[in-house]
């Protein structure tokens, strides 16, 4: 625990947590297009999923419609679970 009475440790933690944040803003602009269009494929992914319950038929979904809401906000995961699992063939 850091007690008033160590204020350099103090200091010294938070220009460390500083160089840590600036650090981890660095990224290759590579890396940042290719975060950037997962990111887009993945809310297209979950707006398709929300798109395809709100019209489905509720007979034709497995459990009911409100429970596939939250499991579609889980990232990646959601969605491909409700396209797997959520639709009756």
């Amino acid at each position: 625990m850091i007690t008033p009475s160590e204020p350099s440790d103090r200091s010294t933690v938070l220009k460390g947590a500083a160089q840590g944040a600036a650090a981890a803003t660095t990224v290759a602009p590579v890396v940042r297009v290719t975060l950037g269009l997962l990111g887009i494929v993945q809310a297209a992914f979950a707006f398709l999923a929300f798109w395809d319950l709100a019209h489905r038929d509720s007979r034709q979904v497995t459990g009911p419609k409100p429970v596939w809401i939250p499991v579609i906000l889980v990232n990646w995961i959601g969605p491909a679970a409700y396209f797997l699992f959520g639709i009756k063939r």
